[in-house]
Order: C-alpha cells, then sequence, then structure tokens
C-alpha cells in the first residue's frame, strides 16, 4: 500500500523569497515541500482577499502551512477559509496584542503612512523592515534573501502587520519563537514553542532544529 505523501507548503517573511528554506528538508518518503512566493496585492487589497488569493497556489488537499513572521500572519489568516492538516507560525505574532510598543503607537498614529518605503532599493532599509536588523556582515545573505522591493508591496505589507486585528492566538496552530527574536520580541509567552538563542532568521540559521522537528510535530508524535 503506497504511503500518503503529506504537502507542506513553506511562506517566507516580509519582502523575502522562499530560498529562506533552502536548507529545510523533510524525509522524501512522508513529505513533499512546496515554496510559495509574495505577489503584489492590488490596490487597497484587504489581508482577507490576499489570503484568499494565495490559497488558490495550493493544489493539494489537507496541507501542512508553515509561514515566517509576516507569512505567519498570513498563513494564519489563510487557514480561516481552508482545511489545514497543521498550521505552523514562526518567528511571528499571536496576536495584535503581542505586537512590539512601536508598532501599536504607530496604528495609534498612523506614523507608517510616513515610513520611507520608497528607500526600498537600498538593501539596508528593506533589511531593517524585514528583519528588523541593519546590514553589516551579512550584506550577502540579505542580498539572496530579500528581494521583493515593490514599494507598493511594502507599504501593504507594514500596513497589514500593523493593522492585525486577530485578538487570540488560534487555537489549531503551533506557535514556534525564538528568545533572541529583536523583531517580536514578546511572543514566546503562553503556547509556544521557545528556541533558546533563536532569532528573527532562525529558520536561516537554525534549519538542523526545523529539519529534526518538524516531521514529529506535522504528526502530532511529540
Amino acid at each position: 500500500m503506497q504511503q500518503e505523501i503529506i504537502h507542506v507548503y513553506l511562506m517566507p517573511g516580509m519582502a523575502a523569497n522562499p530560498t529562506i528554506f533552502e536548507h529545510i528538508k523533510l524525509p522524501e518518503a512522508k513529505f513533499k515541500i512546496h515554496w510559495l512566493e509574495w505577489f503584489i496585492p492590488d490596490k487597497n487589497e484587504s489581508l482577507e482577499s490576499y489570503a484568499k488569493r494565495m490559497i488558490e497556489k495550493i493544489e493539494a488537499d489537507n496541507v501542512v502551512l508553515l509561514g515566517v513572521s509576516f507569512g505567519g500572519i498570513l498563513v494564519q489568516e489563510m487557514s480561516k477559509h481552508m482545511n489545514v492538516r497543521r498550521l505552523i507560525v514562526v518567528s511571528s505574532v499571536k496576536s495584535k496584542h503581542e505586537l512590539p510598543k512601536r508598532m501599536k503607537l504607530m496604528r495609534l498614529t498612523k506614523a507608517y503612512k510616513l515610513l520611507p518605503t520608497q528607500l526600498v532599493a537600498n538593501i539596508d532599509v528593506l533589511a531593517k523592515y524585514a528583519f528588523g536588523e541593519t546590514v553589516t556582515k551579512r550584506l550577502d545573505l540579505y542580498l539572496k534573501y530579500l528581494s521583493v522591493n515593490d514599494k507598493r508591496y511594502l507599504d501593504w505589507a507594514i500596513e497589514q502587520v500593523i493593522e492585525w486585528d486577530q485578538d487570540a492566538p488560534l487555537d489549531n496552530a503551533i506557535y514556534i519563537h525564538g528568545d533572541k527574536d529583536r523583531v517580536f520580541p514578546h511572543s514566546c509567552n503562553g503556547n509556544c514553542i521557545v528556541i533558546k538563542g533563536g532569532s528573527h532568521i532562525m529558520v536561516i540559521n537554525k534549519f538542523k532544529w526545523f529539519n529534526e522537528n518538524l516531521p514529529k510535530l506535522i504528526l502530532h508524535d511529540t
């Protein structure tokens, strides 16, 4: 009897391309990995509408969704409109209450509308928005992984994060967070798997943990 293949769809973080998952490997006898990519949103498109359009790119049934950072917010929205076998949210937030104070203030004042996103061609600016870090010795890494440098996309993405309205964690989600995450520092509380030393880009530099643990989390052997 042929073994069922579990389809795993991976969604990168803000402005990132899916090569951030290049080191994520799952046993091919059980899993098939698919990379999802950002596309440019329509003018004034809602996050719900965008999530439904992203779902159209998923061809399998009863899939695993894994999203990183803003991609983690997106897969949570996608899961509200489709059946998922497992929902895994990495380096992200479980609700609007976990957004850092600076983002909550931007929500209150709408100051995010004044951010200089026209400078996205500058990789240092893009890295600051996407990873919360300035470029130092990691320039090659940022040039490789950050490629969605469209101003309309970035304006939209920043607004969707800051204005996200989810009030509580999703019961069906597995939340994974690093205790050194400087972008979303308040997301280790509550029902969450905490990776010691994990930063906001731990899906890149702690991929071995994911390769070892994702199969167990997906199959619920833990």
